[in-house]
């Protein structure tokens, strides 16, 4: 199986790479596994340098079409379901984190996923805690205690590799149906949660971010559905409308 036909859009995105050889070898990756589409946040490096250009071969494409962002919010916007790699052995308790293994194998549970993204940090020091609470699911690459941290390029082969490895396993399988709120949609609700209970008082603006994420890594791990979340923030706008109604009577 092909995993360009599992999804209807796989992309890959790199978030801040600083390396234009392993820019170049990850978009001949998204050539070998037949990926749509690769994004690059706020490159650190010319991505479309001569060295870059030479490791991509017949990934060339990749280079000469990804699409660039200033942020990561905005390369996800339109994904429904975003997984995080993370090489960091000292990840948040908390944290939504599981084996490549078991997260590619959830993924591939469900009948049709319109657009999923897998996000890849920087090569020095990966995804900071607030770019991991900007996906579904974290995921991680089980390597050596003394040395966990892969190379950019192979972190993405093995990952794509696994991926396809399980879309084989899980072929003749019984689908589910995907309906979890996406990554963008927790995101949003959460400013708005957020907005309002500072605005009661509930939070303190220098404790606020820390709060936050623990309910949002809740909301996480309860694998929340679009009218699960829809409900959550009809909630928090009716209480918003209250409030504000009330001040003029």
């Amino acid at each position: 199986m092909i995993l360009g036909k599992i999804f209807s859009n796989l992309n890959v995105i790199l978030v801040e790479p600083n390396g234009p050889l392993n820019v170049g070898s990850v978009a001949r990756l998204c050539s070998n596994f037949e990926v749509d589409e690769l994004r690059i946040v706020s490159p650190k490096c010319d991505i479309f340098s001569l060295e870059a250009k030479k490791m991509a071969l017949k990934g060339h494409k990749f280079l000469e079409n990804c699409k660039i962002f200033d942020d990561l919010e905005k390369a996800i916007f339109d994904c429904d379901l975003v997984l995080a790699s993370c090489g960091r052995i000292d990840v948040n308790k908390n944290s939504i984190f599981g084996s490549s293994e078991d997260i590619f194998d959830w993924t591939l549970s469900f009948k049709k996923i319109n657009n999923l993204a897998i996000i890849f940090g920087r090569e020095d020091r990966g995804l900071t805690n607030s770019e991991l609470l900007l996906a579904n699911k974290t995921f991680n690459i089980p390597t050596s205690q003394n040395n966990p941290s892969l190379n950019l390029s192979h972190a993405v082969s093995i990952a794509l590799y696994e991926l396809n490895k399980s879309s084989k396993r899980n072929f003749d399988q019984e689908l589910k149906v995907f309906n979890l709120a996406s990554s963008k949609q927790i995101h949003d609700s959460f400013l708005e949660i957020e907005e309002l209970l500072l605005k009661v008082g509930y939070l303190l603006k220098h404790t606020s971010k820390a709060k936050i994420s623990k309910f949002k890594n809740f909301i996480l791990r309860s694998n929340t559905s679009m009218h699960e979340i829809n409900v959550l923030r009809g909630i928090v706008h009716q209480i918003n409308w209250f409030l504000n109604n009330s001040k003029r009577n």
